[in-house]
């Protein structure tokens, strides 16, 4: 995902869908009966084993986890964690150059970690986490048809995401992405509700695109499931 113009100069998602894609229920039932198999890549392997030695010096304190994947610049990250003090928070993000660009001093009981969340998804459910909420807060929503496999919810890592358990929460300012992600969910076995995310002050956005697309009157919505 590119780094978000802040000034408001945001265009809406465009796509040449109309309604949820025709291969959906497809490619997800075919994912969820066929594990990925990949390997791990090392570095990815190397940044899970430090996530896990933060969170073993917290394990007295039996602090419950909170995940936020494609964290990008940890806006995200830093805000949940001040919501969540008790709570242990690590952001993952692919991109170097945006994690080192947080936007303000990280929080004791959050970690950013660097790392593709297709790895960390099946190191985390390896080691058996139960985060207690996992946000993905706008990841790339892919809107070209013959990307579907690339959405969160046409990938075949959609399984193991779900496995990790929690409350999902994902936010889009293209709600048939939205629409598409639930109806995976239900799919699955899980539910999923969908809302529109009224500010109620643009400081209130908990990531700079959320703030780009509140600036520029668009629409924002969540998705909230239970798997």
């Amino acid at each position: 995902m590119p780094d978000p113009d802040l000034t408001g100069n945001s265009r809406p998602v465009t796509s040449s869908q109309t309604g949820c894609h025709d291969a959906l229920e497809s490619t997800v039932k075919r994912h969820l009966t066929h594990p990925f198999r990949k390997p791990v890549v090392p570095h990815n392997q190397q940044a899970f084993d430090e996530a896990l030695k933060w969170r073993e010096k917290w394990q007295r304190e039996e602090r419950t986890l909170i995940l936020d994947s494609y964290c990008g610049t940890a806006q995200s990250t830093i805000h949940l964690a001040q919501r969540f003090p008790d709570h242990q928070v690590i952001g993952v993000d692919k991109s170097a150059h945006r994690l080192q660009r947080p936007p303000a001093e990280v929080p004791e009981n959050a970690l950013l970690v660097r790392a593709d969340v297709d790895d960390f998804w099946r190191l985390a459910q390896a080691a058996q986490w139960r985060p207690a909420k996992h946000y993905l807060l706008y990841p790339n929503p892919w809107p070209k048809p013959a990307h579907l496999q690339r959405r969160v919810h046409g990938s075949p890592l959609f399984p193991t995401l779900l496995a990790l358990g929690g409350e999902l929460e994902l936010r889009s300012n293209w709600r048939l992405y939205l629409e598409e992600f639930a109806m995976a969910i239900e799919l699955a076995g899980g539910h999923a509700e969908i809302e529109p995310l009224a500010l109620q002050n643009i400081d209130d956005a908990v990531t700079a695109f959320e703030r780009k697309y509140a600036l520029s009157g668009q629409t924002l919505y969540r998705c909230i499931a239970q798997f």
